[in-house]
């Protein structure tokens, strides 16, 4: 899969681009500012990008609007988006079309090579990638401001929901069965008034609502 990769900080530039081409990327342009990158995602050529959410020249959320305006442009194009710190906004803000193929990570993520190559891979492939911490956040702020209708256990699936499992990992990491996780899903689902559409993708819907979007 061919990459736009942005990143100011020389040295993480250099160190992502021998990562991700190490593990089957190849990274078409690699750019360390907003102008530059909005160029590099006009290619056709490029196929998902893995962006930093703050770029020179203003060092604020030039990452986050370039993602969200090649989404805009190309409905489901994969981003990867990273960061220095939880900023739930930013994560809603990546969601709010309804559309997967999206991830938020912390930058701390990236030295742990296999589970942030996995988390890009999973993007690339259409998935929805949640950093544990923006998780650990919610969660907490959950603990006052209860999703009503979800039992515990509920918002638990939809927690990990939130972070890209799968259903298999889910079940692996409850220690119940694919059958099980799937029922949770399904009554997340109907309490949270999703109901079927091919047009929509309710896992990204349901994390959303989770957001409180």
């Amino acid at each position: 899969m061919r990459l736009v990769l942005a990143e100011d900080h020389a040295l993480l530039r250099a160190g992502l681009i021998q990562l991700l081409e190490g593990n089957g990327f190849t990274i078409l342009h690699a750019v360390d500012n907003a102008p530059a990158l909005e160029q590099a995602l006009l290619d056709p050529a490029a196929e998902a990008a893995v962006l930093d959410v703050r770029l020179p020249p203003t060092q604020t959320d030039e990452g986050l609007r370039a993602a969200i305006a090649v989404r805009a442009a190309r409905p489901g194009f994969p981003v990867m988006v990273l960061s220095q710190y939880v900023e739930q906004l930013y994560a809603r803000e990546l969601l709010a079309s309804g559309v997967g193929a999206v991830g938020y990570l912390l930058k701390d993520r990236v030295s742990d090579v296999a589970e942030f190559v996995d988390g890009v891979r999973r993007v690339a492939a259409g998935g929805t990638v949640l950093d544990p911490e923006v998780v650990a956040t919610v969660m907490a702020r959950q603990r006052e401001e209860p999703l009503e209708r979800l039992t515990p256990r509920e918002q638990e699936v939809l927690g990990l929901m939130a972070e890209g499992r799968s259903n298999a990992a889910i079940a692996a990491h409850l220690h119940v069965t694919e059958k099980a996780v799937a029922k949770h899903i399904n009554s997340i689902f109907t309490k949270l008034d999703l109901p079927i559409d091919e047009d929509d993708h309710r896992r990204v819907r349901a994390v959303l609502a989770w957001l409180r979007v």
